[in-house]
């Protein structure tokens, strides 16, 4: 039976160079002599702080808020809750008296019958305006009807006419000058079409178009010219650069840079994992050393301090317990007892003298005549029961 797994069942590890197994140990051995004094004073202010925390500053904590309680928030409370809150109801009770409520007097007793007043006067005053106007205006539209009438006997008699003949005066003259304005047009158009824009086209045609033609390709070959020299210029800086910048730079960060930088990296790696393995195994020797200080702590001081707990404070403890505070606390309760018994029997005593008294002064008071029950009510008592051969009801009782 084959234990061992095949090459192709094993995990890859990833291959490590001579130069991680070289630079590891050294640096693990360095890092753990350095980082183990720092881990344990580490540890040590931990411990220090929590328990500074809990003896100290979470008591003086809770003192301080108690104090900053007592000292700034409960005067405040105290002044809002008993001063100023019965000040301001007060206050308010003062302004409805002193305000409002004469102010609903004053509204309900005098303006109310004012204002009702007031505008029964002004509906009468409207409604008179509200007449003369209504006059005025119907003896304004009879003058209106009357104006509108003559003219529009004017605009029909007088005006219409005149505008007919005004209109058909006006339409003879635009014929005659549109006539002339017409003759005039075509005139200038045949002057301006034969003294410039025939001259101009035979000016575009024959001498502007070939000199622009021949002025685009002299700029063309011009450009072509330009673009060449400045391709052979950039060209010849480009390879320039190339040949002294760029490859010396690449070959520097290829050959030089790189491996270095490989190198720093493995170096930062291993320092990385020995900071973190010398963290750890400093942790548990502060741990191993804490528990042998607790340990020593224990027996030095706690053991000894139980030892006297238990073999000499109980045993007395349990001594004067059973000697002198059980038996003071059976006489204490005997006591108790005693004294609850004698105050019983006094307050019966107190009670019954009062009782006389009372009935000596006022006599025995009556007792309250009993009110009969719905179900007494309701049936019969056990002398007037029914039964088959007698009646109860008024009209055959003998």
């Amino acid at each position: 039976m084959d234990l061992e797994k095949s090459p192709a069942e094993r995990p890859a590890v990833p291959a490590e160079g001579c130069l991680t197994v070289a630079i590891r140990l050294p640096v693990r051995i360095v890092v753990l002599v350095l980082v183990v004094p720092v881990r344990m004073l580490w540890d040590a202010l931990v411990v220090g702080g929590r328990f500074l925390r809990d003896t100290v500053l979470r008591p003086v904590g809770r003192v301080l808020q108690w104090v900053a309680w007592a000292v700034f928030v409960w005067p405040w409370v105290t002044l809002w809750r008993y001063a100023v809150v019965p000040v301001g109801k007060a206050l308010a009770w003062l302004g409805y008296v002193s305000l409002v409520v004469p102010a609903v007097w004053m509204y309900e007793t005098v303006l109310t019958p004012v204002g009702h007043a007031i505008a029964w006067v002004a509906r009468g005053v409207g409604a008179g305006f509200a007449w003369v106007l209504r006059g005025l205006g119907a003896g304004f539209a009879w003058v209106l009807r009357g104006i509108g009438a003559v003219l529009a006997w004017v605009y029909a008699r007088v005006l219409t006419p005149v505008g007919r003949a005004v209109a058909w005066l006006l339409r003879g003259l635009g014929i005659g000058f549109g006539a002339v304005a017409l003759g005039v047009y075509r005139v200038v158009a045949w002057l301006v079409r034969h003294l410039i824009v025939v001259p101009a086209l035979w000016l575009y045609e024959w001498i502007l178009a070939p000199v622009g033609r021949a002025i685009a390709w002299a700029a063309r070959g011009l450009g072509w010219l330009v673009r060449m020299i400045f391709t052979g210029i950039g060209a010849a800086l480009y390879w320039t650069l190339r040949v002294l910048l760029v490859l010396p730079a690449l070959a520097l960060w290829r050959w030089v840079l790189v491996p270095v930088g490989r190198v720093l990296a493995v170096v930062a790696r291993e320092v990385g994992d020995a900071l973190g393995h010398a963290w750890r195994v400093a942790g548990h020797l502060s741990l191993a050393v804490g528990r042998f200080l607790g340990r020593l702590f224990r027996w030095i001081f706690v053991e000894p301090v139980r030892w006297v707990y238990r073999s000499v404070l109980t045993p007395v403890g349990h001594l004067v317990r059973d000697t002198v505070l059980r038996p003071a606390a059976e006489a204490a309760r005997g006591v108790g007892r005693v004294t609850r018994q004698a105050l019983a029997a006094a307050r019966e005593s107190a009670r019954q003298t009062r009782a006389d008294l009372r009935r000596m002064l006022f006599g025995t008071p009556r007792e309250p005549e009993r009110v009969p029950l719905a179900k007494d009510r309701r049936e019969p008592g056990a002398v007037g029961t029914r039964t088959l051969g007698s009646s109860t009801t008024a009209l055959t009782k003998d």
